[in-house]
């Protein structure tokens, strides 16, 4: 069986782009920690891959800092680049990705300047407006 479950933290923004094909895929890296017995914590950084649908939505809504839980499995990929050198690059493809966090800091924002546009303060259990977000 191939199945992996993280829990961390996004290292840097998503990178969402098309292929040729007309395929969505997203890629981004998370940070997970290891507590060891003596009190120190260990950081693993993972590569990880979603696709289609997942992969526009993540790009959307995560970024550097969000945490999330995935869902998925390892995969291996190898190449060889122009000068004939071999390369392998191990990585998680996402099935299930979490947000646990909640709503990004620029979605935030946006509340602010929309609820400043009417008048009063952003009250934070109200839903950001679609024209503020788009």
């Amino acid at each position: 069986m191939n199945r992996v479950l993280l829990t961390g933290r996004l290292t840097r923004d998503p990178e969402t782009r098309q292929l040729a094909n007309g395929k969505t895929v997203t890629t981004f890296s998370v940070a997970t920690n290891e507590y060891r017995g003596n009190g120190q914590e260990h950081a693993e950084f993972h590569s990880v891959v979603t696709w289609d649908r997942l992969a526009e939505v993540c790009g959307e809504y995560l970024g550097k800092g969000s945490q999330i839980a995935v869902d998925g499995r390892i995969q291996t990929r190898q190449w060889e680049d122009d000068r004939g050198a071999r390369h392998w690059k191990t990585e998680v493809v996402a099935a299930h990705v979490e947000m646990l966090s909640g709503r990004r800091k620029k979605d935030y924002e946006a509340r602010a300047v929309a609820a400043e546009a009417d008048g009063g303060p952003a009250d934070p259990a109200d839903p950001i407006p679609d024209e503020a977000v788009a």
